[in-house]
C-alpha cells in the first residue's frame, strides 16, 4: 500500500499529530532520551502509516508559544488522523499503536515512574486518540 491514497493534507495531518504528540512530551518535561526513542519509534513505523511519518516534509504543523497552544493544534490533528485512517483497514490501530509506543518510549526509560506532568499529557494524547 502507498501514500498515493492519502492526500497531501491526510499526511500532513498525521506528521502533524505524531510528531505533535511527541513535542507535547518534551513539554511536559519528558526526558530527552526519550524523546529521542519516541522520534525513532515514529520513523520505525510500517505500513501506510509508516509511509507517511518517515516521509522527509516542512508541513508538519506545531505553532504556539506554550504548551496550551500546542495542545490546541496536536490533540485535534490527533483525533482527526484516526478518522481519516479509519476508512483503510488496520491503519487506525496502526498510528495508534505508533503514537503510543512513542509515548511510553518518550516517558521514560522504565528506571522509574514518569513525572505527574508527562503521565498526565500522555493520558491526554490517548485520550484524543480515542476521541474518534
Amino acid at each position: 500500500m502507498s501514500t498515493t491514497t492519502l492526500t497531501d493534507q491526510d499526511k500532513s495531518t498525521l506528521r502533524t499529530a505524531a510528531y505533535g504528540a511527541v513535542s507535547l512530551m518534551a513539554a511536559a518535561g519528558a526526558p530527552h532520551k526519550g524523546i529521542t526513542q519516541a522520534s525513532i519509534t515514529l520513523t520505525s513505523a510500517t505500513g501506510l502509516v509508516g509511509h507517511a511519518l518517515a516521509a522527509k516534509s516542512k508541513d508538519i504543523h506545531l505553532p504556539g508559544k506554550s504548551t496550551a497552544e500546542l495542545a490546541d493544534e496536536v490533540l485535534p490533528a490527533l483525533t482527526a488522523a484516526m478518522r481519516l485512517l479509519g476508512g483503510y483497514p488496520g491503519e487506525a490501530d496502526n498510528f495508534r499503536d505508533t503514537v503510543l509506543v512513542a509515548v511510553e518510549a518518550a516517558a521514560g526509560p522504565g528506571k522509574s515512574e514518569a513525572s505527574p506532568a508527562v503521565a498526565a499529557m500522555a493520558r491526554k494524547i490517548t485520550a484524543a486518540l480515542d476521541a474518534a
